[in-house]
Protein backbone atom coordinates (compact mmCIF):
# COMPACT_ATOMS: atom_id res chain seq x y z
CA UNK A 1 0.00 0.00 0.00
CA UNK A 2 1.08 3.77 -1.07
CA UNK A 3 -0.22 5.36 2.32
CA UNK A 4 2.31 5.47 5.76
CA UNK A 5 2.23 6.44 9.58
CA UNK A 6 3.20 9.72 10.46
CA UNK A 7 5.16 9.10 13.85
CA UNK A 8 3.42 11.16 16.98
CA UNK A 9 5.75 13.55 18.64
CA UNK A 10 4.33 16.10 21.32
CA UNK A 11 5.11 19.26 19.83
CA UNK A 12 2.43 21.09 17.99
CA UNK A 13 1.91 20.76 13.69
CA UNK A 14 0.52 23.47 11.06
CA UNK A 15 -1.98 22.30 8.82
CA UNK A 16 -4.31 24.01 6.67
CA UNK A 17 -6.87 21.41 6.55
CA UNK A 18 -7.18 18.55 8.78
CA UNK A 19 -9.72 15.72 8.21
CA UNK A 20 -10.80 13.49 11.12
CA UNK A 21 -11.19 9.86 10.30
CA UNK A 22 -9.86 7.68 7.77
CA UNK A 23 -13.54 6.20 6.53
CA UNK A 24 -15.21 6.70 3.48
CA UNK A 25 -16.00 10.57 4.01
CA UNK A 26 -12.67 11.17 5.27
CA UNK A 27 -10.73 9.22 2.20
CA UNK A 28 -13.32 10.82 -0.79
CA UNK A 29 -12.91 14.36 1.20
CA UNK A 30 -9.23 14.17 1.12
CA UNK A 31 -8.82 12.74 -2.10
CA UNK A 32 -11.26 15.35 -3.79
CA UNK A 33 -9.15 17.82 -2.35
CA UNK A 34 -5.87 16.37 -3.52
CA UNK A 35 -7.20 16.08 -6.79
CA UNK A 36 -7.77 19.78 -7.13
CA UNK A 37 -4.34 20.36 -5.72
CA UNK A 38 -4.95 20.81 -2.11
CA UNK A 39 -3.11 18.79 0.68
CA UNK A 40 -4.81 17.37 3.93
CA UNK A 41 -4.03 15.44 6.93
CA UNK A 42 -6.44 12.80 7.38
CA UNK A 43 -6.72 11.58 11.70
CA UNK A 44 -7.50 7.67 11.86
CA UNK A 45 -7.38 6.88 15.98
CA UNK A 46 -7.52 3.10 14.83
CA UNK A 47 -4.34 1.25 13.88
CA UNK A 48 -4.72 1.07 10.39
CA UNK A 49 -7.69 0.99 8.05
CA UNK A 50 -11.31 0.28 9.45
CA UNK A 51 -12.73 -2.37 7.42
CA UNK A 52 -15.80 -3.38 9.76
CA UNK A 53 -19.01 -4.35 8.00
CA UNK A 54 -17.39 -5.92 5.09
CA UNK A 55 -19.34 -4.63 2.09
CA UNK A 56 -22.23 -2.19 1.51
CA UNK A 57 -24.35 -1.88 -1.92
CA UNK A 58 -23.00 1.24 -3.89
CA UNK A 59 -26.07 2.96 -6.39
CA UNK A 60 -25.95 5.00 -9.13
CA UNK A 61 -25.34 8.17 -7.03
CA UNK A 62 -22.29 6.73 -5.41
CA UNK A 63 -20.60 5.50 -9.23
CA UNK A 64 -21.07 9.62 -10.16
CA UNK A 65 -19.06 10.00 -7.16
CA UNK A 66 -16.74 7.45 -7.66
CA UNK A 67 -16.03 8.42 -11.35
CA UNK A 68 -15.87 12.20 -10.00
CA UNK A 69 -12.92 10.78 -7.65
CA UNK A 70 -11.69 9.33 -10.46
CA UNK A 71 -11.25 5.33 -8.88
CA UNK A 72 -14.95 4.11 -10.45
CA UNK A 73 -13.42 2.08 -13.00
CA UNK A 74 -11.06 0.47 -10.90
CA UNK A 75 -14.08 -0.85 -8.41
CA UNK A 76 -16.28 -1.80 -11.23
CA UNK A 77 -13.43 -4.17 -12.55
CA UNK A 78 -13.85 -6.35 -9.04
CA UNK A 79 -17.05 -6.40 -7.99
CA UNK A 80 -20.75 -7.65 -10.12
CA UNK A 81 -23.23 -5.21 -12.21
CA UNK A 82 -26.45 -6.16 -9.94
CA UNK A 83 -29.27 -6.69 -13.00
CA UNK A 84 -32.41 -6.69 -10.21
CA UNK A 85 -34.15 -6.97 -7.02
CA UNK A 86 -36.80 -9.39 -5.71
CA UNK A 87 -38.68 -8.94 -2.48
CA UNK A 88 -39.95 -12.36 -0.78
CA UNK A 89 -42.22 -12.36 2.52
CA UNK A 90 -40.84 -14.51 4.76
CA UNK A 91 -44.30 -16.13 5.87
CA UNK A 92 -45.83 -16.81 2.70
CA UNK A 93 -42.73 -17.45 1.03
CA UNK A 94 -44.06 -15.87 -2.46
CA UNK A 95 -41.81 -13.20 -3.40
CA UNK A 96 -43.67 -9.30 -3.84
CA UNK A 97 -42.02 -7.21 -6.29
CA UNK A 98 -39.32 -7.73 -8.77
CA UNK A 99 -37.53 -4.65 -9.79
CA UNK A 100 -35.59 -4.13 -12.39
CA UNK A 101 -31.99 -2.22 -12.36
CA UNK A 102 -31.50 -1.96 -16.29
CA UNK A 103 -34.55 -0.48 -17.64
CA UNK A 104 -34.79 2.87 -18.43
CA UNK A 105 -36.18 5.12 -15.51
CA UNK A 106 -36.42 8.37 -14.36
CA UNK A 107 -33.53 10.54 -14.89
CA UNK A 108 -31.18 7.13 -15.93
CA UNK A 109 -31.79 6.51 -19.16
CA UNK A 110 -29.21 3.57 -19.72
CA UNK A 111 -30.81 2.04 -16.29
CA UNK A 112 -29.10 2.09 -12.82
CA UNK A 113 -25.56 0.94 -11.46
CA UNK A 114 -25.58 -1.24 -8.79
CA UNK A 115 -23.18 -2.92 -7.13
CA UNK A 116 -22.22 -4.50 -3.62
CA UNK A 117 -18.51 -3.22 -3.32
CA UNK A 118 -16.58 -4.63 -0.58
CA UNK A 119 -15.49 -1.25 1.81
CA UNK A 120 -11.91 -2.82 2.65
CA UNK A 121 -11.43 -2.70 -1.55
CA UNK A 122 -12.98 0.70 -1.22
CA UNK A 123 -11.03 2.41 1.30
CA UNK A 124 -7.70 0.65 0.34
CA UNK A 125 -8.65 2.40 -3.34
CA UNK A 126 -9.05 6.05 -1.93
CA UNK A 127 -6.21 5.68 0.57
CA UNK A 128 -3.64 4.16 -2.03
CA UNK A 129 -4.72 7.40 -4.12
CA UNK A 130 -3.41 9.66 -1.65
CA UNK A 131 0.29 10.92 -1.36
CA UNK A 132 2.14 9.38 1.32
CA UNK A 133 1.97 10.49 4.66
CA UNK A 134 -2.09 11.54 4.12
CA UNK A 135 -2.92 9.48 7.07
CA UNK A 136 -2.12 9.60 10.36
CA UNK A 137 -2.76 6.26 12.09
CA UNK A 138 -3.17 5.92 16.11
CA UNK A 139 -4.37 9.59 16.47
CA UNK A 140 -7.88 10.08 18.55
CA UNK A 141 -8.71 13.55 18.80
CA UNK A 142 -9.73 14.25 22.09
CA UNK A 143 -10.67 17.94 22.42
CA UNK A 144 -10.80 21.08 20.14
CA UNK A 145 -9.70 24.45 21.11
CA UNK A 146 -9.82 27.65 19.57
CA UNK A 147 -7.24 29.89 19.07
CA UNK A 148 -8.32 32.88 17.19
CA UNK A 149 -9.24 31.95 13.45
CA UNK A 150 -7.35 28.46 14.03
CA UNK A 151 -8.25 25.30 15.72
CA UNK A 152 -6.47 23.17 18.22
CA UNK A 153 -6.86 19.86 17.82
CA UNK A 154 -5.51 17.75 21.27
CA UNK A 155 -4.66 14.03 20.32
CA UNK A 156 -4.92 11.57 22.97
CA UNK A 157 -0.99 10.95 22.53
CA UNK A 158 -0.15 14.63 23.66
CA UNK A 159 0.46 16.17 21.05
CA UNK A 160 -1.60 19.38 19.28
CA UNK A 161 -2.20 20.11 15.44
CA UNK A 162 -2.89 23.69 14.34
CA UNK A 163 -5.11 23.71 11.15
CA UNK A 164 -7.13 26.24 9.25
CA UNK A 165 -9.70 24.05 8.42
CA UNK A 166 -11.50 21.08 10.27
CA UNK A 167 -13.42 18.65 9.07
CA UNK A 168 -15.22 15.82 11.17
CA UNK A 169 -15.44 12.40 9.33
CA UNK A 170 -15.43 10.71 12.74
CA UNK A 171 -18.79 8.73 12.76
CA UNK A 172 -21.88 8.38 15.07
CA UNK A 173 -19.73 8.99 18.19
CA UNK A 174 -17.99 12.33 16.28
CA UNK A 175 -15.98 14.67 18.45
CA UNK A 176 -16.47 17.40 15.81
CA UNK A 177 -20.11 16.64 15.52
CA UNK A 178 -20.18 17.20 19.42
CA UNK A 179 -18.43 20.42 19.33
CA UNK A 180 -20.68 21.75 16.81
CA UNK A 181 -23.42 20.74 19.08
CA UNK A 182 -25.11 18.30 17.12
CA UNK A 183 -27.89 16.17 18.81
CA UNK A 184 -26.45 12.77 19.94
CA UNK A 185 -27.49 9.96 17.79
CA UNK A 186 -30.49 7.91 19.02
CA UNK A 187 -30.93 4.26 19.04
CA UNK A 188 -33.68 3.10 16.53
CA UNK A 189 -34.75 0.39 18.73
CA UNK A 190 -33.43 -2.00 15.93
CA UNK A 191 -30.43 -4.32 15.62
CA UNK A 192 -28.35 -5.32 12.52
CA UNK A 193 -26.28 -8.37 11.70
CA UNK A 194 -23.77 -8.82 8.91
CA UNK A 195 -21.78 -11.25 7.50
CA UNK A 196 -20.57 -12.94 4.56
CA UNK A 197 -19.92 -16.15 2.56
CA UNK A 198 -17.36 -17.27 1.14
CA UNK A 199 -16.89 -20.24 -1.73
CA UNK A 200 -14.24 -21.87 -3.24
CA UNK A 201 -13.16 -20.90 -6.44
CA UNK A 202 -14.03 -24.12 -8.05
CA UNK A 203 -17.58 -24.11 -6.27
CA UNK A 204 -19.04 -20.06 -6.56
CA UNK A 205 -22.26 -19.47 -5.90
CA UNK A 206 -25.61 -20.18 -7.02
CA UNK A 207 -26.49 -16.36 -6.85
CA UNK A 208 -26.60 -14.23 -10.36
CA UNK A 209 -26.44 -10.98 -10.68
CA UNK A 210 -29.53 -10.68 -8.04
CA UNK A 211 -30.35 -8.76 -5.01
CA UNK A 212 -32.15 -10.99 -2.83
CA UNK A 213 -34.63 -9.08 0.03
CA UNK A 214 -37.15 -10.71 2.76
CA UNK A 215 -39.32 -9.09 5.24
CA UNK A 216 -41.66 -10.69 7.55
CA UNK A 217 -41.99 -11.04 11.58
CA UNK A 218 -40.17 -8.32 12.12
CA UNK A 219 -37.37 -8.54 10.46
CA UNK A 220 -35.54 -7.60 7.24
CA UNK A 221 -32.86 -8.87 5.44
CA UNK A 222 -30.84 -9.05 2.25
CA UNK A 223 -28.39 -11.24 0.51
CA UNK A 224 -26.11 -9.77 -2.93
CA UNK A 225 -23.39 -11.11 -4.66
CA UNK A 226 -19.78 -9.38 -4.27
CA UNK A 227 -17.96 -10.70 -6.78
CA UNK A 228 -18.32 -14.89 -8.28
CA UNK A 229 -17.42 -16.29 -4.76
CA UNK A 230 -18.51 -13.95 -2.00
CA UNK A 231 -22.31 -13.30 -0.87
CA UNK A 232 -22.68 -10.35 1.71
CA UNK A 233 -25.49 -10.49 3.50
CA UNK A 234 -27.43 -8.29 6.54
CA UNK A 235 -30.42 -9.13 8.39
CA UNK A 236 -31.95 -6.19 10.66
CA UNK A 237 -34.58 -7.27 13.49
CA UNK A 238 -36.56 -5.46 15.92
CA UNK A 239 -35.04 -6.30 19.30
CA UNK A 240 -32.22 -4.35 20.87
CA UNK A 241 -30.26 -7.71 21.62
CA UNK A 242 -30.09 -11.22 20.67
CA UNK A 243 -30.71 -14.20 22.81
CA UNK A 244 -27.35 -15.09 24.13
CA UNK A 245 -26.20 -13.34 20.78
CA UNK A 246 -22.20 -13.82 22.27
CA UNK A 247 -23.29 -17.40 20.74
CA UNK A 248 -22.75 -17.36 16.94
CA UNK A 249 -24.64 -20.59 16.32
CA UNK A 250 -27.62 -19.14 18.34
CA UNK A 251 -27.10 -16.05 16.28
CA UNK A 252 -27.43 -18.64 13.55
CA UNK A 253 -30.05 -20.50 14.41
CA UNK A 254 -32.32 -17.42 15.29
CA UNK A 255 -31.55 -15.79 12.04
CA UNK A 256 -33.12 -19.60 10.16
CA UNK A 257 -36.00 -19.21 12.27
CA UNK A 258 -37.03 -15.56 11.23
CA UNK A 259 -36.12 -16.61 7.66
CA UNK A 260 -39.16 -18.22 7.48
CA UNK A 261 -40.18 -19.82 4.46
CA UNK A 262 -37.19 -18.40 2.65
CA UNK A 263 -35.26 -20.48 -0.12
CA UNK A 264 -32.92 -23.10 1.54
CA UNK A 265 -30.23 -22.02 -0.51
CA UNK A 266 -30.40 -18.91 1.28
CA UNK A 267 -30.58 -20.49 4.73
CA UNK A 268 -27.24 -22.56 3.18
CA UNK A 269 -25.81 -19.10 3.08
CA UNK A 270 -26.26 -18.28 6.91
CA UNK A 271 -24.64 -21.88 7.82
CA UNK A 272 -22.09 -21.81 5.30
CA UNK A 273 -20.70 -18.10 7.19
CA UNK A 274 -17.71 -18.37 9.16
CA UNK A 275 -18.86 -17.10 12.81
CA UNK A 276 -15.79 -14.66 13.11
CA UNK A 277 -17.10 -12.85 9.95
CA UNK A 278 -20.75 -11.90 11.59
CA UNK A 279 -20.58 -8.18 13.27
CA UNK A 280 -23.63 -7.14 15.69
CA UNK A 281 -24.35 -4.05 16.08
CA UNK A 282 -27.86 -2.07 17.31
CA UNK A 283 -28.63 0.77 14.86
CA UNK A 284 -28.64 4.37 15.75
CA UNK A 285 -29.49 7.72 13.62
CA UNK A 286 -29.69 11.32 13.91
CA UNK A 287 -33.08 12.77 14.17
CA UNK A 288 -34.03 14.28 10.63
CA UNK A 289 -34.81 17.23 12.24
CA UNK A 290 -31.77 18.18 13.91
CA UNK A 291 -29.99 17.58 10.41
CA UNK A 292 -32.45 20.08 9.13
CA UNK A 293 -31.77 22.84 11.64
CA UNK A 294 -28.57 21.75 13.56
CA UNK A 295 -24.75 23.11 12.64
CA UNK A 296 -23.57 21.35 9.62
CA UNK A 297 -20.86 23.83 9.74
CA UNK A 298 -19.45 26.50 11.93
CA UNK A 299 -16.85 29.24 10.28
CA UNK A 300 -14.31 26.45 9.52
CA UNK A 301 -15.57 23.70 11.01
CA UNK A 302 -17.87 21.07 9.18
CA UNK A 303 -18.84 17.59 9.47
CA UNK A 304 -19.68 14.71 6.72
CA UNK A 305 -20.39 11.17 6.16
CA UNK A 306 -22.00 9.30 9.38
CA UNK A 307 -20.97 12.07 11.56
CA UNK A 308 -23.57 14.27 9.29
CA UNK A 309 -26.20 11.99 8.54
CA UNK A 310 -26.03 8.57 10.62
CA UNK A 311 -29.37 7.05 9.52
CA UNK A 312 -30.78 3.23 9.27
CA UNK A 313 -29.48 1.07 6.50
CA UNK A 314 -33.50 0.77 5.62
CA UNK A 315 -32.34 2.24 1.77
CA UNK A 316 -29.03 1.36 1.70
CA UNK A 317 -27.47 5.51 1.05
CA UNK A 318 -25.14 5.69 4.21
CA UNK A 319 -21.87 4.99 2.79
CA UNK A 320 -23.29 6.32 -0.83
CA UNK A 321 -24.26 9.56 1.13
CA UNK A 322 -20.70 9.77 2.61
CA UNK A 323 -19.06 9.74 -0.93
CA UNK A 324 -21.43 12.34 -2.17
CA UNK A 325 -20.31 14.77 0.97
CA UNK A 326 -17.13 14.11 0.17
CA UNK A 327 -16.84 15.08 -3.05
CA UNK A 328 -19.13 18.20 -3.14
CA UNK A 329 -17.11 19.49 0.14
CA UNK A 330 -13.94 19.03 -1.70
CA UNK A 331 -15.50 20.83 -4.51
CA UNK A 332 -16.85 24.08 -2.43
CA UNK A 333 -13.72 24.04 0.10
CA UNK A 334 -11.30 23.96 -2.70
CA UNK A 335 -13.53 27.30 -4.67
CA UNK A 336 -12.77 28.62 -1.53
CA UNK A 337 -9.21 28.42 -1.04
CA UNK A 338 -8.59 29.30 -4.31
CA UNK A 339 -10.32 32.82 -4.25
CA UNK A 340 -7.60 35.75 -3.92
CA UNK A 341 -7.21 36.69 -0.11
CA UNK A 342 -4.73 39.26 1.10
CA UNK A 343 -4.68 38.00 4.60
CA UNK A 344 -5.78 35.83 7.24
CA UNK A 345 -8.81 37.46 7.93
CA UNK A 346 -9.65 36.96 4.54
CA UNK A 347 -8.96 33.55 4.10
CA UNK A 348 -10.83 32.68 6.74
CA UNK A 349 -14.00 34.22 5.37
CA UNK A 350 -13.37 32.39 1.78
CA UNK A 351 -13.26 29.05 4.18
CA UNK A 352 -16.82 30.17 5.89
CA UNK A 353 -18.12 31.00 2.71
CA UNK A 354 -16.82 27.70 1.13
CA UNK A 355 -17.88 25.12 4.23
CA UNK A 356 -21.42 27.04 4.64
CA UNK A 357 -22.25 26.48 0.59
CA UNK A 358 -21.29 22.74 1.52
CA UNK A 359 -23.50 22.90 4.43
CA UNK A 360 -26.32 24.40 2.30
CA UNK A 361 -25.95 22.05 -0.44
CA UNK A 362 -25.96 18.79 1.60
CA UNK A 363 -28.80 19.82 4.26
CA UNK A 364 -31.64 18.57 2.39
CA UNK A 365 -30.38 15.96 0.60
CA UNK A 366 -29.23 14.26 3.84
CA UNK A 367 -32.35 15.36 5.76
CA UNK A 368 -34.24 13.47 3.03
CA UNK A 369 -32.03 10.27 2.83
CA UNK A 370 -32.21 10.05 6.98
CA UNK A 371 -35.82 10.58 6.78
CA UNK A 372 -36.75 8.32 4.11
CA UNK A 373 -34.71 5.66 5.50
CA UNK A 374 -36.16 6.15 8.79
CA UNK A 375 -39.91 5.90 7.42
CA UNK A 376 -39.27 2.74 5.25
CA UNK A 377 -37.53 0.47 8.04
CA UNK A 378 -40.81 0.99 9.84
CA UNK A 379 -42.73 0.05 6.89
CA UNK A 380 -40.48 -3.09 6.12
CA UNK A 381 -40.35 -4.74 9.79
CA UNK A 382 -43.52 -3.83 11.13
CA UNK A 383 -44.85 -6.77 12.55
CA UNK A 384 -48.90 -5.84 12.67
CA UNK A 385 -51.34 -7.63 10.65
CA UNK A 386 -52.25 -4.62 8.88
CA UNK A 387 -49.07 -3.57 8.13
CA UNK A 388 -48.06 -6.70 6.95
CA UNK A 389 -50.69 -6.80 4.31
CA UNK A 390 -49.78 -3.31 3.21
CA UNK A 391 -46.91 -3.99 2.75
CA UNK A 392 -46.96 -7.35 0.95
CA UNK A 393 -50.05 -6.14 -0.98
CA UNK A 394 -48.92 -2.87 -2.19
CA UNK A 395 -45.94 -1.64 -1.09
CA UNK A 396 -43.34 -3.40 -2.18
CA UNK A 397 -43.05 -2.33 -5.44
CA UNK A 398 -43.44 1.17 -4.30
CA UNK A 399 -40.48 1.64 -1.86
CA UNK A 400 -38.10 -0.71 -4.41
CA UNK A 401 -38.89 2.11 -6.79
CA UNK A 402 -38.50 4.92 -3.95
CA UNK A 403 -35.48 3.17 -2.82
CA UNK A 404 -34.09 3.95 -6.98
CA UNK A 405 -35.56 7.56 -6.84
CA UNK A 406 -33.14 8.19 -4.01
CA UNK A 407 -30.45 7.08 -6.44
CA UNK A 408 -30.62 8.96 -9.35
CA UNK A 409 -28.60 12.23 -7.14
CA UNK A 410 -25.70 13.73 -9.26
CA UNK A 411 -23.41 15.23 -6.99
CA UNK A 412 -21.56 16.89 -9.56
CA UNK A 413 -17.96 16.96 -10.88
CA UNK A 414 -14.86 18.01 -8.50
CA UNK A 415 -14.55 21.21 -10.97
CA UNK A 416 -17.74 22.00 -12.25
Amino acid sequence: MDYQMINNNNNMIEEDIVIVGAGIAGLATSLGLHRMGFKSLVLESWENLRVTGFAFTTFTNAWKALDALGIGDTLREQHILLQGLVATSTISGIPTSHTSFTDPRGNSPQGHEIRCVGRKVLLETLANELPQGTIRFCSKVVSIEEQGSAKLIHLADGSVIKTKVLIGCDGVNSVVAKWLGLQEPVFAGRTSIRGHAVFKENEGHFFGPTFLQFFGDGCRSGFQPVNQNTIYWFFTHAQSILPQEADSMNTKQYMVKKLGKAPKEVMDIIEKTDPKSIVISPLRFRWPSNILFGSISKANVCVAGDALHPMTPDIGQGANAALEDGVVLARCLSRALLLKATDETAEYNNINTGLAKYAKERRWRSFELASTSYIVGVLQQGSGMFIKFIRDKFLSPYLAGMLLKRAEFDCGKLDT
